[in-house]
């Protein structure tokens, strides 16, 4: 139904643009005094302003109804804030559902850090910087429960390769 009203507006439009073209080339041939053309070219440039306002702006409104955006009731995100510190991870909630959205909020509270999450089999699915003053929001879901660790990817420090914690994604309620 959508696509038909589309393909109507763009007729009509269209239809529009033609005749405007085919006006214009008529009057193209036809001598004058400057200011009668001036004046008649001034009255085209503000009657097609206004026409494509009046044509635009009800279709901009009507298109916008339509945009598929949030729409569809998206599954409840989690927060997860995680700070990295010289050699630790503090990590609230520690433990998360599969399934559902999770956005972990990531900052460093001393040094820059580098926040890697890596799966059951040890590789590394998602990864953002920790720095201090600065709050990195990584958007990622847990399809598999487990224990997924958290390791941070920049040197740190003499403590560096201690930093380690786990994040819990138990099975889908």
């Amino acid at each position: 139904m959508e696509q038909r009203i589309a393909v109507l507006v763009s007729a009509i439009v269209g239809t529009f643009v033609i005749a405007l073209f085919a006006a214009v080339a008529r009057s193209a041939g036809t001598l004058g005094d400057v200011d009668d053309v001036a004046a008649t070219a001034t009255r085209w440039q503000r009657t097609t302003f206004w026409g494509l306002v009046v044509l635009f702006v009800p279709a901009i409104a009507f298109s916008l109804t339509k945009i598929p955006y949030g729409r569809a009731s998206a599954p409840s995100v989690v927060v997860v804030r995680a700070t990295g510190a010289q050699w630790i991870w503090q990590i609230t909630p520690d433990s998360v559902a599969a399934g559902q959205p999770v956005e972990i909020r990531v900052t460093g509270a001393d040094v820059n850090h580098g926040f890697g999450i890596y799966d059951t089999s040890h590789r590394l699915v998602a990864q953002t910087q920790a720095m201090p003053g600065v709050t990195n929001v990584l958007r990622y879901t847990f399809t598999t429960p487990g224990t997924y660790r958290i390791r941070c990817l920049e040197y740190c420090g003499l403590g560096h390769h201690t930093m380690s914690t786990q994040l819990t994604v138990t099975a889908a309620r």
